[in-house]
């Protein structure tokens, strides 16, 4: 959120008023849900194009590597990018790009869960479609400020991140991967709250067209990859579960 911030100073400013900013409010958050829909949309069909293309996803699995670190890049830049760039095809390009990035990366651990037990997709799917829209109904809708819980779980993903990574070089347990991914989904839904929260915020009634689709963009930016996220890890929880 440092990026919104940063930008907020320079922003054209304006006398919020709810009576008037209703209308529009709800026409730049439909923006938001509907940029961040096209994304996923945009991943699955990657990821289906590379299910049935076993050559290539061979290729894209031996690269797994160079998309985890091409991801963490897209999550630090994209939003700089946003708006930074001050372009609406950049703020496109950036979105975009780290969507099909998302595609590219999940597809090997999809398409294996799709070739096992296609079922657990879809319930992950449905699981987190519904934790995420409640989260993010209750971010939208509370009069509660959520940046402290927000920021509390944030810094603790760090830690879990790190946790994660000593996991994969080092233990390789499955229930250590399961317990993370617990406290994942526990962290990514108070996370989603406080995102919707803050981009509800983000919304200024004086803002010119370019500047709106821009903060639309960085929305659903935000939204998407917390719903990549949760669906990830609802994913392994499913898998392990299937497995007993």
């Amino acid at each position: 959120m440092a990026e919104y911030q940063n930008y907020q100073k320079t922003a054209q400013g304006g006398i919020r008023s709810d009576a008037v900013i209703d209308e529009g409010l709800r026409t730049y958050m439909i923006r938001v849900y509907n940029y961040m829909a096209l994304g996923i949309a945009l991943t699955a069909g990657i990821t289906l194009v590379l299910a049935n293309s076993p050559a290539l996803l061979s290729t894209i699995s031996s690269m797994g590597i160079v998309f985890f670190i091409a991801l963490i890049a897209a999550s630090w830049f994209g939003p700089k990018l946003i708006f930074s760039a001050k372009s609406e095809g950049v703020a496109h390009a950036a979105y975009w790009g780290y969507a099909a990035l998302w595609g590219l990366a999940i597809a090997p651990m999809v398409v294996a869960y799709l070739n096992i037990a296609p079922g657990i997709v879809v319930q992950a799917f449905a699981i987190t479609s519904v934790l995420f829209g409640s989260m993010s109904l209750l971010g939208y809708t509370t009069k509660k400020n959520l940046s402290g819980i927000g920021q509390f779980a944030t810094m603790a993903m760090i830690g879990l991140i790190v946790v994660a990574l000593a996991n994969v070089f080092f233990f390789e347990s499955s229930l250590i991967s399961v317990g993370i991914s617990a406290v994942y989904v526990l962290l990514i839904s108070a996370i989603t709250a406080w995102e919707t929260q803050e981009i509800k915020q983000m919304y200024l009634e004086s803002d010119g067209a370019s500047v709106a689709n821009r903060k639309a963009i960085f929305g659903a930016f935000l939204l998407y990859g917390s719903f990549i996220s949760m669906f990830i890890h609802i994913l392994n929880l499913l898998g392990f579960m299937n497995q007993e």
